[in-house]
């Protein structure tokens, strides 16, 4: 079940979902709640400061066994190339209950312009940290992102039940744009 943004509401004054700043709630004219963040049946994430880009220039390959290497910088606003790829994150700190997960969307008005925005997909049950976001320019041209700008969305879904092993891997309290940590994986890990 998807839940609505009175279930989110309830979640987050109750303290099980936790989302962090989370802009407040403004009143329109006429006594209707209208959500800075907090959208029908989602919450707005918006573009933090810290960024990853693969250190292309010094590596020959990427491997699923070994580190990729990752050059790292803050800036409040990027111009992302034209079929380029980068690892960027949330401005906010999620922390989600052992029976709700979350996915992860762009905005459709940002994908109506070239930019593809993922994080795999996928929050499970029990994560907490920022999300890392995966950004690639689709266009022919440069795509100029500004820190603070609402660019995906999280959808959340109850489970039936607590999750018998919620999330406690190697993304947990993650904080910043995180690279992949692949290499952990139980494949890699050899006798």
């Amino acid at each position: 079940m998807i839940l609505s943004d009175k279930t989110i509401r309830d979640l987050l004054d109750r303290g099980e979902l936790a989302i962090e700043p989370l802009e407040d709630d403004q009143i329109s004219p006429g006594s209707i709640r209208v959500g800075k963040q907090i959208q029908p049946a989602s919450v707005d994430l918006r573009l933090g400061t810290h960024f990853l880009k693969l250190d292309e220039h010094n590596i020959a390959y990427i491997d699923l066994e070994n580190p990729a290497k990752y050059i790292s910088f803050d800036k409040e606003e990027i111009i992302l190339p034209p079929h380029s790829f980068m690892l960027a994150t949330t401005m906010e700190y999620i922390r989600l209950p052992d029976n709700l997960t979350a996915f992860v969307e762009g905005r459709s008005s940002i994908g109506r312009m070239g930019l593809f925005i993922q994080n795999a997909g996928w929050v499970d049950p029990g994560f907490e940290g920022e999300i890392t976001l995966e950004l690639y320019n689709a266009n022919q041209l440069p795509i100029k992102l500004t820190a603070g700008r609402r660019v995906c969305q999280l959808v959340f879904a109850q489970l039936d039940q607590d999750a018998y092993y919620p999330y406690r891997g190697k993304y947990q309290g993650q904080r910043d744009a995180t690279g992949s940590q692949i290499y952990f994986d139980e494949e890699n890990q050899h006798n």
